[in-house]
């Protein structure tokens, strides 16, 4: 499966084929469902995907995560806004500076250790940060920017 953007001002992404895991509304130029953007599990899969090690406050020794990098989603669904906010499947959210959104900085991780994350493992998907990379990554405003069981971004002006 390709997850191909088409050109121009209609872009829009291929559709989803499975369940959507993770749905990216509001200020988005870039969909393929009704105004917002899709991504099942294999769509994500398909993405240029990054992994690195990093210990985290919620579990013991290295982990390794795998996914994509926020700033690549925020491009693939064409996103203008200064603000996401993040929701997780029992509706949580917290919100988080497109600012935040880097090169090497967090990813929208699918894979913990190699595997798919289910809901009682902080799944399906785990914002996470490179928290060992630098110490701006290892405080409690972004501990508390790395919700899991996320499902849902909505790009905020």
């Amino acid at each position: 499966m390709s997850c191909a953007i088409a050109t121009g001002p209609a872009a829009a992404l291929d559709a989803v084929t499975g369940t959507p895991i993770l749905t990216v509304t509001g200020d988005v130029q870039n969909t393929n469902a009704d105004g917002v953007a899709e991504f099942d599990f294999d769509m994500l899969g398909t993405l240029d995907a990054v992994t690195f090690e990093t210990s985290t406050i919620w579990t013991d020794g290295l982990q390794t995560f795998t996914g994509i990098e926020l700033d690549d989603l925020l491009t693939l669904v064409g996103a203008e806004g200064e603000t996401l906010k993040a929701f997780a499947v029992n509706d949580y959210a917290i919100e988080i500076p497109v600012s935040d959104a880097v090169d090497g900085g967090p990813i929208v991780a699918f894979l913990h250790n190699g595997e798919p994350m289910s809901l009682r493992n902080k799944g399906p998907l785990w914002i996470v940060y490179p928290y060992d990379s630098k110490s701006d990554y290892q405080s409690e405003l972004i501990y508390s920017r790395s919700i899991w069981q996320l499902n849902r971004i909505e790009v905020q002006r």
